[in-house]
Parts: structure tokens; C-alpha cells; sequence
């Protein structure tokens, strides 16, 4: 698995061609679930303790950037990664998520522990972060402590255990198929499989 994200972090990131592989469930996916989301989604597992999902942060923007304009992409933080810290930070992105700054937080937080190699520890550090993604700290303590998030929070959770996510970073599309990203080998072709798996309604 070390060597599939190692390989994308590496990759010069191609725009989406034309290809017509035909992907096999047990080799390049797998199903997790009968029934399918009513719209097509790619949610993404992820943790901010997870060097392997900071590597895997272009590929997602490639792919979101090359997948139809119906799919929505969506992230999921894992409490089970980071100790006490798990849940807070999933907490702070559902926080994030809510006041539309995301992107922004994302990016913060993972330099902070993965570029800065910096400890992110309790609330204050928390909301420095969101000060420094152009939140006031009012705002941000505000939203941590509010209903909306803590219920996100608690459904990011759940669809953790839902989907029995016990690694990250993992793809589930239409929330039903789990992508086997060590069966594809460039980026293109990750692309083409989660694309494949979009439109794919049997």
C-alpha cells in the first residue's frame, strides 16, 4: 500500500484520457454495501495524521477535477488515528466544512504536522488554525461547539464504522463500492476507475 501512495505523490498529474480497461470487482474494487447513494458521490477517508493522505491531497484535486460535474466528492475524518487529538481534529474539520474554509484548513493543518512537523494540541491550537484561514476566533468557537457540527462530526464517525474503515486513506463511490487503489498504477487510471465506478448503477 506504502508504494501505490508513494507512487502517486511522485506522479506528474495527467489530465483524463479515453480508457477503456475493464475493471473487475475483487481486483479493482470491491462492494461494501447493496444499495447505492441516490446521486453519484466519492468520499474520501482520510486522517490529518496520515502522511499518506497529505501525499494523496493532489490526486484528489486532479480527480475532482477531471470527474463529471454531478459527482460530488466528499472527506471523512477518522477519529481512530492521533490519539484524544482524533475526534477534535474531526471535529475542527466538520467546523471547516461548515464555515466553507475547508480547503483552506486542510492545507493548514497538514503542513502544521507533516511539513512543520508541528503538535496540534487542544482548542487553542485548533482555532490559531482557523485564524490563520482567515476565521475570526469568535467565529471559530463559535462553530466548534455548535449543533451543525457536532452533528457532522458524529456522522462522519458513523459512516466510519458504517463502512468498517479500519485504514486512510480509502474511496468509497456511490456509497457502495470500496476503490482497491493498489490494483491501478498512474494516476490516470485512478481517475478512470473512480469515474467508471460513478456511472456504474447495477
Amino acid at each position: 500500500m506504502k508504494k501505490i501512495f508513494a507512487l502517486f505523490a511522485a506522479l506528474i498529474l495527467l489530465p483524463l484520457a479515453a480508457n477503456a480497461a475493464q475493471y473487475k470487482e475483487g481486483t479493482h474494487y470491491q462492494t461494501v454495501k447493496k444499495t447505492a447513494t441516490a446521486t453519484p458521490e466519492v468520499m474520501e477517508f482520510f486522517s490529518f495524521y496520515c502522511p499518506h493522505c497529505a501525499s494523496f491531497e493532489p490526486l484528489m484535486e486532479t480527480l475532482k477535477a477531471n470527474l463529471s460535474k454531478d459527482v460530488k466528492v466528499k472527506k471523512n475524518h477518522v477519529n481512530f488515528l492521533g490519539k484524544a487529538m482524533g475526534p477534535e481534529l474531526t471535529n475542527a474539520y466538520a467546523a471547516a466544512e461548515i464555515l466553507q474554509v475547508e480547503d483552506k484548513v486542510t492545507e493548514i493543518i497538514f503542513d502544521k504536522i507533516h511539513t512543520q512537523r508541528k503538535a496540534i494540541n487542544g482548542e487553542k491550537d485548533i482555532i490559531d488554525i482557523f485564524v490563520e484561514a482567515g476565521v475570526s476566533a469568535q467565529e471559530a468557537k463559535n462553530a466548534l461547539v455548535s449543533f451543525p457540527v457536532k452533528g457532522l462530526a458524529s456522522q462522519m464517525q458513523r459512516d466510519t464504522e458504517t463502512f468498517q474503515i479500519s485504514g486512510v486513506p480509502t474511496i468509497i463511490v456511490n456509497g457502495k463500492y470500496k476503490v482497491n487503489t493498489g490494483s491501478v498504477k498512474s494516476t490516470e487510471e485512478f481517475i478512470a476507475l473512480v469515474d467508471f465506478l460513478t456511472k456504474k448503477n447495477d
